[in-house]
């Protein structure tokens, strides 16, 4: 389905605090997706567990509760790892390592979000119910919906 991510990206405001820019990104995706399949819009960050091992907490999200907190694993955890978006067609093929906070998400698209030095602060997920949901399409207008909101490089 056609998502409209230059229009998402011209109506965010690039000033205010991270959680803020972060909540308003969460929104505008979920208002402008949520009639296109995407059934959940949220971020992972990283955090420090006790035994020093590092896991992603649940951030800013739309429109439902979800796992928190996740391993390095699944595909939020490959892409905060590796840096690199990752685009899951269907989650089946993931096997154990697919995280399932919703049993009818289908596909899956994860986008990092860089400092200007690389380092990885978060992650951008949204789900599916349905299989394919998500293409190379997503990940490049995904990415300037964060650049927009001056949330990744």
């Amino acid at each position: 389905m056609l998502r409209d991510y230059p229009a998402i990206a011209s109506r965010l405001v690039a000033s205010g605090p991270r959680a803020a820019r972060m909540q308003r990104v969460v929104d505008a995706l979920w208002e402008s997706l949520q009639a296109t399949g995407v059934s959940w819009v949220g971020f992972y960050l990283p955090e420090r567990g006790p035994d020093g091992g590092t896991h992603l907490v649940l951030g800013p999200r739309r429109d439902k509760p979800a796992c928190s907190p996740i391993g390095l694993h699944g595909a939020c955890g490959r892409c905060y790892v590796s840096r690199q978006p990752v685009l899951v067609r269907d989650v089946r093929e993931l096997g154990e390592n697919y995280i399932a906070c919703d049993p009818r998400d289908q596909s899956e698209v994860v986008v990092p979000c860089l400092e200007p030095n690389e380092d990885c602060w978060g992650v951008l997920d949204l789900d599916s119910h349905d299989v394919g949901s998500f293409d190379a399409l997503d990940i490049a207008g995904l990415t300037l919906v964060l650049r927009a909101a001056e949330l990744t490089r």
